[in-house]
């Protein structure tokens, strides 16, 4: 049975960092795109940032591009999202998932490309 499984979440002040991890297990992960979604309370799920399977390319969403890097250790089935200079609307459940295929980032930004899914870790900024 696939299973995600995220870390790193917690509660950091505004303009710190955290890095949240996503374990995969069950599944040939190097041919899995992987990406990271949130959900902040009383809004919809959104597009956080994809990587593809091989690593070599990369997309964001514009409200994070240039704050949150996406990487990925397939020796580790390991997927990892560096957030930094994090604001409080940073603020929300990060989601990772998996979508078998080898297209470039960009094709995984919407959450219907995805197969699988993490159960999601809180990310809380304080203003």
């Amino acid at each position: 049975q696939v299973q995600l499984v995220e870390s790193g979440g917690g509660l950091v002040q505004a303009g710190g960092s955290l890095r949240l991890s996503c374990a995969a297990s069950a599944l040939t992960f190097s041919s899995y795109a992987m990406g990271w979604f949130r959900q902040a309370p009383g809004k919809e799920r959104e597009f956080v940032a994809a990587i593809s399977w091989s690593g070599g390319t990369t997309d964001y969403a514009a409200s994070v591009k240039g704050r949150f890097t996406i990487s990925r250790d397939n020796a580790k089935n390991t997927v990892y999202l560096q957030m930094n200079w994090l604001k409080p609307e940073d603020t929300a459940v990060y989601y990772c998932a998996a979508a078998r295929g080898y297209s470039s980032a960009m094709y995984y930004s919407t959450s219907q490309r995805y197969d699988y899914w993490g159960q999601g870790t809180q990310v809380t900024v304080s203003s």
